[in-house]
């Protein structure tokens, strides 16, 4: 009874702390594009691969070694939601929105939120450990919540009209701050009371780097920055693409253009459950085909979006794009995660994990959504284009998506003539 209070207590975190995610990652383009800065959606989704190099590392060492890790969650979201909150509020308030005002408190606020991801798994594992319970076993149906905390609140911004408006960043900010709060009634962490100065090169990762003597190992981390250019892609562009169709009469009033959010919802809801099969398909075909599976997914991923539209039956091609979401994302980064853990030596295993989320989540998603944002200015934004009509942003939308498919395709093809083939796992010999 005792164990399942604090499984209770854990999937409340993780509910909330994917719930302030998931009120703006995926709608925030819409308002962009809908308020004049369509044009710089790239730069509010690459900021947070930016921040993502350093915050949480440098966050991680406060945590370790002078606050608490609930407490550090706790004072992070505090300062993520207050700063939400002020960017929701100055977009209501300014008569002309500032690019550059607006951009800078969001970039705050996002500098406090993305360190809480590692540190609320840090709070988890804890607990777990201190009350004798399984982390392998009974933390992924206690994540799984923070799935479900992204699609609820996903669908709470799109059902009450939020979606270009920016009481998504209020809804954002104001669980942030409910969350800063249940952060400190969670269980305490312990801080190590280390002697000397902090090896900032040592507690960032940056050691890890030495991986890349080897070439398997160079290899593994080039393509997972190339296969993590796609990584936040379909988050900045998804919904303002299938908004977009609203000025088109026939698709004006179908279910996506009015529900964009509800239908890219799909995508997590598949993410959930393709969690549930990677162990057997690592079992049946080995992480090297996992991963080149995950790589085709995200050429069908964008290429069903180029091919779709909200009508039907081309609304059915969205579908089956926010199904293959699921293997695209899960596959590569679960089974990607593995390898680096089975291919790195213990001692190197934590700063591995580091650098492999350096290279998709920070680097590679970086470059991928400002590469991104060049060629949707130029073929959907243009005053040009705009100039031609609907039909012709439409035309804009189909070439980008296409162009993103045949980079997706280029980096599948590459891995699988040069990678080399790895065998299939079936058990992991070293635990720890």
């Amino acid at each position: 009874m005792k164990n399942r209070a604090l499984q209770i207590r854990l999937i409340v975190m993780n509910f909330l702390e994917f719930a302030v995610w998931g009120a703006y990652l995926t709608s925030m383009g819409t308002y962009l594009a809908t308020h004049g800065m369509g044009q710089n959606i790239g730069w509010f989704y690459s900021i947070q691969g930016i921040v993502s190099l350093f915050m949480p590392a440098l966050m991680g060492i406060v945590a370790d070694r002078w606050i608490p890790a609930q407490k550090c969650l706790s004072l992070c979201h505090a300062l993520a939601g207050i700063f939400m909150c002020a960017t929701g509020l100055y977009a209501f308030t300014a008569g002309n929105i500032h690019f550059a005002t607006l951009f800078s408190l969001y970039t705050v606020s996002v500098a406090f939120f993305m360190p809480t991801i590692a540190l609320t798994n840090s709070v988890a594992f804890n607990a777990l450990i201190k009350a004798g319970m399984d982390t392998v076993k009974d933390f992924p149906p206690i994540r799984v919540f923070g799935t479900v905390g992204f699609i609820a609140t996903m669908w709470c911004v799109d059902l009450l009209g939020f979606q270009d408006t920016p009481w998504q960043f209020v809804v954002s900010g104001g669980l942030s701050i409910v969350l800063a709060v249940y952060a400190l009634t969670l269980p305490p962490c312990e801080v190590k009371k280390v002697e000397g100065n902090v090896d900032l090169v040592e507690a960032l990762g940056l050691k890890a780097f030495t991986l890349f003597r080897q070439k398997k190992m160079a290899l593994f981390f080039v393509f997972s920055m190339l296969l993590g250019m796609c990584l936040q892609v379909t988050n900045s562009y998804a919904n303002p693409f299938i908004t977009s169709f609203g000025a088109i009469e026939k698709f004006a009033n179908t279910f996506g253009v009015q529900h964009a959010n509800i239908l890219i919802s799909i995508s997590q809801i598949c993410e959930a459950l393709c969690i549930l099969a990677i162990p057997f398909f690592l079992k049946r075909f080995g992480i090297k085909n996992v991963m080149l599976m995950a790589m085709f997914a995200w050429v069908f991923r964008f290429g069903f979006f180029g091919a779709g539209n909200p009508g039907f039956p081309g609304v059915l091609l969205f579908v089956l794009s926010c199904i293959v979401y699921g293997f695209a994302f899960d596959f590569f980064n679960i089974s990607g995660a593995l390898y680096v853990d089975q291919e790195t030596a213990p001692e190197q295993r934590s700063s591995a994990q580091g650098l492999f989320m350096m290279m998709t989540n920070g680097l590679g998603a970086t470059i991928g959504t400002l590469s991104a944002q060049a060629i949707v200015n130029k073929l959907v934004y243009a005053e040009s284009v705009v100039a031609d009509g609907p039909m012709a942003v439409w035309a804009g939308w189909r070439k980008a998506w296409f162009i993103f498919a045949a980079f997706a395709l280029v980096v599948a093809v590459a891995f699988w003539i040069f990678f080399p083939k790895t065998p299939v796992q079936t058990q992991q010999t070293d635990k720890h």
